[in-house]
């Protein structure tokens, strides 16, 4: 027995570690992406330099796409969200005004709620305002709780890769890493590493990623602050809220954004041009400047956190190298202005997700995994195109409103405020602009097919058997910024269709959405297309992957509610059409006959197991983002 005096045993940390999957960044596309890993049993690693989950908002806008891909993990997940996030009336406006408390120039309605019914028909799930400090712990509990191992105080330094097998398992990739609280410096070796470590991304830096970047965007501030507007929010909701404060002479314009109902608000401050003045400014400076914006003499300002960022135009030309992927901010950075940053975040990692299964598995070839560069390279640089945009749209209707250049006298910024209200032909003419470019903004507060009409373009979706290129509805077709034609076209979204049980007299109406997904592809048909059951059980015994099939008409197992599956699936009855484990259309055929063989070959060819007979380009390129 040893003596109770004996010092204890020293226990030497290991100086090298060996993981599968790596992923340096714990914000919404590095959590997702281990969450949509963990969907498939597949675990890792989760390295973030920060000491815990975001403290502050940031992102906060969550779209139908990017809610699709979390509902997809559980539904339990999503009801989460939903529960801890705000939608509906809080969030149901946009607002100009000269302070909170001030005249108010114009509102619209924003986030769906100008077009609710439309929104409604393409996606099972509603806008939310579900901020970046409230999202990331809930998927960092569900990666957790399904054996992600997550590390926080943990700094990624840099990773080299090995020549031949790498050893342990063929994992070549080695990272090194800097333990913050004990100092001790280690080795992780794996298989892959992704880069979701944001816009300063050391991971891209390293990979050598070209981007093509534009400069000059300046510098804003995010002034998080604690102040009980209640009584002012009372006949005017919203969740965005700009303060032209033309009485004023600031150097910088103001978007004040709802954390909390009605408690808890972020300060946007966006600089009035590059000559402006950019000094660091004292908490006590900041609740000066918060009260006179809220513009009510009494409201207690309490300043609870100030973070600065560049406002970028920058994306990355390619995204992957080898077994190394960036996703993310470390792709697309640019200004929140559309709100679709942290979504294209999500649905990187969910279209990454999938691929890597199935090659983890030995059921795909690697070459799979070149389809993700292939498909949300196109998304990630029209994102930082219109996200700046329509920046430089909002500032000219600022200006438009009133709004001066910093250094213009008091009699000049005297003179714009009371333009907008005279009865002169000068005053008439400005409200009309204003009017017009408020209309034209509706793209940024209710861009549905921006957020939505993606078409991917890869060996990754089969459309040799399409006899023209893809053509977007009537309403896209005049709109594709604004409007969304759901169809099923290989290389687009599949539609959200409510459909009935046909197993049962009653019962709730079911989404495609939550029929298709959950990991697997599926495949939809319907009356006389029940030799497609059997093509599966054939994908199945030959590959080794498993597609479920889904029949729709009377007597099978869901039936057409609203008649919209017979408008929209774009095939016979006996027809099919296939879906990609994240709800893209990977192929359809017109009519039944050859099932087995034309199913088989179509499956080879996405999975990169060898090449159809007649593999032609789809001969499109992305139009959307999301």
């Amino acid at each position: 027995m040893g003596s109770i005096s004996s010092p204890p045993p020293t226990l030497q940390p290991p100086t090298e570690i060996s993981t599968d999957y790596l992923i340096i960044g714990a914000g919404p596309a590095g959590a997702s992406l281990a969450c949509f890993l963990a969907q498939h049993s597949l675990t890792g690693i989760l390295l973030s330099s920060a000491p815990g989950p975001a403290r502050t908002p940031r992102a906060h806008l969550v779209n139908s796409a990017a809610l699709e891909c979390l509902r997809d993990l559980d539904v339990s997940l999503y009801d989460e969200c939903a529960r801890l996030g705000n939608s509906g009336e809080p969030i149901s406006h946009y607002r100009w005004c000269e302070t909170m408390a001030g005249v108010e120039y114009a509102r619209v309605r924003a986030w769906g709620h100008e077009r609710a019914t439309e929104y409604e028909r393409v996606s099972p799930c509603v806008y939310m305002d579900f901020p970046q400090s409230l999202m990331e712990p809930v998927l960092l509990r569900f990666a957790t709780g399904r054996g992600w191992n997550v590390r926080f105080d943990t700094c990624f330094r840099g990773f080299v890769e090995e020549s031949g097998d790498g050893g342990a398992g063929g994992r070549k990739i080695v990272a090194t890493v800097l333990d913050d609280v004990t100092g001790m410096e280690y080795k992780i070796r794996t298989k892959f590493l992704f880069g979701a470590d944001g816009g300063r991304s050391l991971v891209a830096k390293q990979l050598g990623l070209p981007f093509t970047t534009i400069p000059g965007g300046g510098f804003a501030y995010n002034v998080l602050l604690r102040a009980d507007l209640t009584h002012l929010m009372q006949h005017q909701q919203g969740n965005l809220h700009i303060s032209l404060g033309l009485d004023k002479d600031y150097p910088f314009t103001c978007a004040m954004r709802m954390v909390k109902p009605w408690t808890e608000w972020v300060f946007v401050f966006f600089p009035k041009g590059p000559g402006a003045p950019n000094p660091t400014r004292s908490y006590e400076e900041w609740k000066e400047i918060a009260q006179e914006l809220i513009g009510e003499a009494g409201i207690d300002v309490e300043i609870l956190d100030v973070s600065g960022w560049a406002i970028n135009e920058s994306s990355a030309d390619v995204i992957s190298k080898g077994n190394v992927y960036c996703l993310g901010d470390a792709i697309h950075r640019h200004p929140p202005t559309l709100g679709l940053g942290s979504n294209t975040c999500i649905q990187d990692a969910f279209n990454l997700g999938w691929k890597l299964a199935l090659v983890h598995k030995g059921l795909a070839d690697p070459s799979l995994l070149d389809t993700y560069n292939t498909e949300r390279q196109p998304v990630a640089s029209h994102l930082v195109t219109e996200s700046n945009n329509i920046l430089r749209f909002d500032i000219e209707l600022w200006m438009t409103m009133g709004l001066q250049p910093y250094g213009v006298s008091e009699e000049d910024r005297t003179r714009a405020k009371q333009l907008m209200a005279s009865n002169t032909k000068e005053g008439r003419e400005k409200r009309k602009a204003v009017t017009n470019g408020i209309r034209g903004l509706h793209k940024e507060l209710n861009g549905l097919g921006m957020a939505m009409g993606q078409l991917y373009k890869s060996p990754a979706v089969y459309g040799s058997d399409e006899t023209a290129p893809f053509q977007p509805g009537p309403k896209e077709a005049l709109d594709p910024f604004q409007q969304y034609d759901p169809c099923t076209y290989p290389g687009r979204r599949f539609p959200h269709i409510l459909l009935g049980s046909g197993t049962r007299i009653a019962g709730p109406l079911t989404s495609t959405l939550d029929i298709a997904g959950k990991g697997h592809f599926s495949l939809f048909t319907g009356i006389g297309g029940e030799k497609w059951r059997d093509a599966a059980d054939a994908v199945k015994q030959e590959l080794g992957v498993s597609v479920k099939v889904v029949g729709i008409g009377l007597g099978l197992e869901w039936t057409d509610t609203y008649l919209d599956w017979e408008e929209k699936r774009g095939v016979e009855e006996d027809g099919c059409v296939l879906v990609r484990p994240d709800f893209f259309v990977a192929w359809r055929a017109q009519e039944s006959g050859d099932e087995r063989e034309r199913l088989v070959e179509v499956m080879r060819s996405i999975l990169g197991r060898g090449k159809p007979k007649s593999a032609t380009s789809n001969g499109v390129k992305a139009n959307g983002t999301g």
